[in-house]
């Protein structure tokens, strides 16, 4: 989240304006983009090509609409010198998808607290929130999951 996202969050925040905190913050990561290409050590290879469209596979996850779009160039393809890149690349997308999936777990955890906190009379302010990218494995970070009974 970029430092001015950052900013507008803690001042909706402090407005008691949850909803907008959260949607001025969703708006800043809508997209997951995963790019694989390999450097070319050979001087005839114009520098500006290498990760261009042929010489790349390309991922764009869009997390609001669920989208998603995959490009593979031609190097990567069966009978291209990077064939054997194609299963490393759909593994950072499955990496990709389930970091996505457990920042979405941890904001919707995240929401049912501060409604909690919200309708306890607990107030939120800019120096109680410390805005910080979800890390990959948020379960560390949270708190237990009460017992099912």
């Amino acid at each position: 989240m970029s430092e001015k996202a950052s900013q507008s969050f803690k001042e909706k925040l402090a407005g008691n304006n949850l909803i907008e905190a959260l949607t001025a913050a969703l708006s800043e990561a809508i997209e997951l983009k995963i790019t694989t290409w390999v450097s070319e050590a050979d001087p005839s290879v114009p520098q500006g090509e290498q990760g261009q469209p042929g010489h790349r596979m390309q991922t764009r996850i869009n997390i609001v609409d669920g989208d998603i779009e995959t490009e593979i160039g031609e190097l990567f393809l069966n009978q291209g010198p990077y064939a054997e890149l194609r299963e490393f690349h759909i593994q950072q997308v499955q990496k990709g998808q389930d970091t996505i999936r457990n920042n979405l777990e941890s904001l919707q955890k995240l929401f049912g607290i501060l409604g909690n906190m919200s309708q306890s009379g607990h107030r939120l302010s800019p120096q109680t929130v410390d805005v910080k990218p979800i890390p990959a494995s948020p379960e560390k970070f949270l708190p237990p999951s009460p017992p099912q009974s």
